[in-house]
């Protein structure tokens, strides 16, 4: 941040709602992504209302947190605002953001991992062709772990979020198989939620911290 109050400290991007301009809040939101991140989102999401006295040293304050989903062609070819950056989510949860930033960070990462583990919406951030193994690779970076590979591509395809297409790719040596989605919204709610791979190496060493 350039202004104080919490001048020199990193802040999530945000802004205030222009009163002529602005429809709604999702134009605000919409309006001030670009401005920060010179990108323009194919996914708003309002994930939570955050307002009391303490949060802002100059008085009550009013947050309408959103999260963006951004294309990564998109991201690598844009040009940030002045004072903007992007940071891996890990390094950003480290920073001693400014406000209460760190706990609007860790709502929205949490809404997110939630919305992956029962809905498509990582799909939205796929090219118009993929592999599944890109789509599955999608997923699991957002939940920070790996999936059973027949499981995600059965609960895909059985669910009819995906379509084969006439087209493959090289991917090694051999050809990959290309779909697209192929439903109507990226919101769809799959019958199960995913069942994440219990981790038995973190299990095993908080079992050695105890027994020490």
């Amino acid at each position: 941040r350039p202004n104080f109050p919490a001048k020199d400290q990193w802040a999530l991007p945000g802004g205030f709602a222009d009163l002529t301009h602005d429809q709604d809040l999702m134009a605000t939101a919409y309006r001030k992504l670009v401005e920060k991140t010179g990108i323009s989102s194919p996914y708003l999401e309002q994930v939570a209302s955050v307002g009391n006295a303490k949060r802002d040293p100059r008085g009550w304050a009013v947050t309408i947190l959103y999260f963006a989903l951004i294309d990564f062609n998109a991201y690598q070819h844009q040009a940030l605002a002045e004072y903007s950056e992007w940071v891996p989510v890990a390094k950003a949860q480290d920073l001693a953001l400014a406000f209460d930033h760190n706990e609007l960070l860790s709502l929205a990462l949490e809404r997110l991992t939630n919305k992956t583990r029962y809905t498509a919406l990582p799909a939205s951030l796929m090219p118009e062709l993929f592999t599944l193994t890109e789509l599955q690779t999608i997923y699991e970076i957002i939940l920070g772990q790996s999936l059973d590979k027949k499981a995600f591509r059965r609960r895909m395809i059985e669910a009819g979020a995906v379509e084969e297409t006439s087209h493959s790719k090289i991917v090694g040596k051999r050809p990959a198989q290309l779909y697209r989605y192929a439903l109507d919204s990226f919101d769809f709610i799959f019958p199960r939620s995913l069942e994440l791979p219990r981790n038995k190496e973190g299990e095993g060493k908080q079992n050695n911290e105890l027994s020490d």
